[in-house]
């Protein structure tokens, strides 16, 4: 099962999705004439607007949903697999794949919500499963990214998410590894099972008040750690372009390179381009379509930032990456140098709380698909309480599963999301850039930004808001 899993996991991301990623990104980056750097400081003015319907989902509470989603446990031992598989050099890819990406997440989200739907109480709800159905025509299609976003979500993902958690646990002294990882799979699988009974709604609350502390708790960590040493910056930003640079090294194992683990780690933590962050994007009640797309690709600019801190805490601690310290116990034992026993100790408080909201964040945009296939209506309710208790237990059993096989499912699973959802926004990215240059005369003219459909010629559209 491993040598399948990892040949088909090579497979698809050298060439595939190498070429798609990188060729999508520059794409969307030209075309909107590099939107994620003009309009950075306009995305954070955008995030904190208010909602026009009282009780509505903001933009500020759905960049919250789909940070929780990317920022989680990718942020911590997604990049630690990455420095010790690749070396230094998969950082500077990870960064190129943020910079690149945060234009195809402009573009995803934006498509989110103009093709939004309305749901009987004037909320919203969308997707790329939507912009598929409505503005491609194709339900096949739509259908067959709903499935794949689950299978992802609440399978492989949540299983990665579990598994690197209780992976936190292996310094302890107390860890057995035929008993442990089933404890705390067991504990978390309630907690969250727990949490997702209480709908949408529900997890909105709880990761819109555990993001923020969960980000700023991990950030004055790692900020602490490299005012410690900032000597070390030069050393370390010359090592990691000189390994990023190195391209008779990559190229002679490019499936094991830092550009190769840079790209599947950047990609995993961030989710550029995946589709999901475009479900969260849709429920947002907001006056424009740009509006939500900003705020979105600021969420990849958010998680990039995390993931830097975690490597620069790494590359400062002066501890040697290798295979066998890949994931977790890298991260810890850097942590260690500066803060003792009780490094190894915070580093497990924050994966606690970045597992967490990952794996509730992760079931919101499953419970968008589920609707989606059950013809845009929510499932009844004994279908989602036996879904929501077979994802508890999916979380449970991936616990257990070993470090090779839980990254495979998650790469393998994301990898088709991908290979939907961007072809498709390539498909009607003209749509979006005109949404945008719509956003821009407003801003120009010194008006708030209000989009119709008319402003760009979709009024004969089947839209349910922007008429």
């Amino acid at each position: 099962m491993s040598a399948f899993l990892d040949y088909l996991d090579g497979v698809l991301y050298y060439p595939i999705l190498i070429i798609v990623l990188l060729g999508a990104g520059l794409f969307f980056s030209f075309k909107t004439g590099f939107v994620q750097l003009r309009w950075l400081i306009q995305s954070i003015r955008v995030v904190m607007e208010k909602p026009s319907k009282e009780g509505s989902i903001s933009s500020f509470q759905a960049l919250m949903v789909s940070t929780a989603s990317r920022v989680g446990t990718g942020n911590i031992v997604g990049v630690s697999t990455a420095i010790c598989l690749g070396g230094f050099g998969a950082l500077f890819w990870m960064w190129v794949i943020a910079i690149i990406g945060s234009a195809t997440a402009f573009i995803e989200s934006t498509l989110a919500q103009v093709y939004k739907r309305r749901d009987a109480n004037g909320d919203s709800y969308g997707g790329p499963a939507y912009y598929i159905e409505h503005a491609l025509h194709n339900k096949t299609l739509g259908a067959a990214f709903a499935i794949s976003l689950i299978l992802t979500y609440a399978g492989g993902f949540n299983m990665l998410a579990a598994y690197n958690l209780q992976s936190t646990f292996v310094v302890y002294g107390f860890y057995d590894k035929t008993v442990t990882p089933w404890i705390i799979g067991a504990i978390l699988a309630v907690l969250v099972g727990y949490c997702v009974m209480g709908g949408g709604k529900r997890i909105v609350r709880i990761t819109d008040k555990l993001v923020p502390i969960m980000g700023i708790f991990y950030v004055l960590l790692s900020i602490a750690i490299i005012f410690m040493h900032l000597d070390k910056l030069p050393g370390v930003v010359s090592a990691v372009m000189s390994d990023a640079m190195n391209f008779q090294k990559i190229f002679a194992g490019i499936s094991g390179s830092c550009m190769m683990y840079g790209i599947k780690r950047g990609l995993y933590s961030n989710e550029a381009g995946v589709g999901s962050a475009p479900n969260a994007a849709a429920a947002a009640d907001v006056h424009h379509p740009a509006q939500q797309g900003l705020v979105q690709m600021l969420s990849v600019f958010i998680d990039t930032v995390l993931c830097t801190s975690t490597a620069l805490m790494c590359m400062f601690s002066g501890i040697v990456p290798t295979a066998k310290l890949a994931g977790a116990p890298y991260v810890q034992q850097a942590t260690q140098v500066d803060f003792g026993t009780f490094g190894p100790v915070m580093i497990t408080v924050a994966m606690i709380l970045f597992a967490f909201t990952t794996l509730i964040g992760n079931l919101f945009y499953v419970d968008n698909c589920l609707a989606y296939l059950n013809g845009s209506k929510v499932p009844s309710a004994s279908f989602m309480v036996k879904y929501r208790v077979i994802a508890s237990l999916v979380i449970f059993f991936g616990a257990a599963l070993s470090m090779s096989n839980a990254w495979a499912i998650a790469d393998i699973l994301m990898a088709v999301m991908c290979l939907i959802n961007i072809p498709s926004i390539l498909a009607l990215s003209g749509t979006a850039i005109k949404v945008m240059k719509d956003y821009g005369q407003q801003l120009s003219e010194g008006k708030k930004p209000v989009f119709k459909a008319s402003s760009v010629g979709l009024e004969n559209q089947n839209l349910d808001f922007w008429k």
